[in-house]
């Protein structure tokens, strides 16, 4: 919108068509252009870079310098501590910590068997319905 023009009233047909353009934009862009959490260690490193941070600096959120490094190179999974550490005194988000790790899998009969708990297998509907939403 240009300056010189008029802002759009709310609760106006206008208004209304303007939404419902933004939500398709919105819809469009997550079915097609999807954006999905980082891998936990790049954005430990894309944080450290952004505070100018090295090992040694953040060392305390993981119990050690040997630790940092083990955490970087993938040689360590974080741990609960460390993920919460991180997200309080560095702010990355939990996602980004947690949600990547894709190794964290049930077996397919135990997948079936907690689906069969109707509170859980509408929750988890409702959860996947949500993030295709979102």
């Amino acid at each position: 919108m240009h300056s010189c023009e008029k802002p759009i009233a709310p609760s106006t047909s206008k208004a209304d068509e303007i939404e419902l353009l933004s939500l398709l934009v919105e819809k469009y862009e997550r079915e097609h252009y999807s954006i999905e959490a980082p891998d936990p260690v790049e954005a430990i490193k894309f944080r450290m870079e952004q505070m100018n941070l090295k090992q040694k600096d953040i060392a305390p959120l993981f119990g050690g310098k040997t630790r940092v490094s083990e955490v970087l190179n993938k040689k360590r999974p974080l741990s609960i501590k460390m993920i919460i550490l991180l997200n309080r005194y560095l702010g990355i988000p939990l996602e980004s910590l947690v949600a990547s790790n894709k190794s964290i899998k049930l077996k397919p009969f135990e997948r079936k068997a907690i689906l069969e708990v109707p509170s859980i297998s509408e929750y988890v509907k409702s959860y996947q319905s949500k993030k295709a939403l979102a």
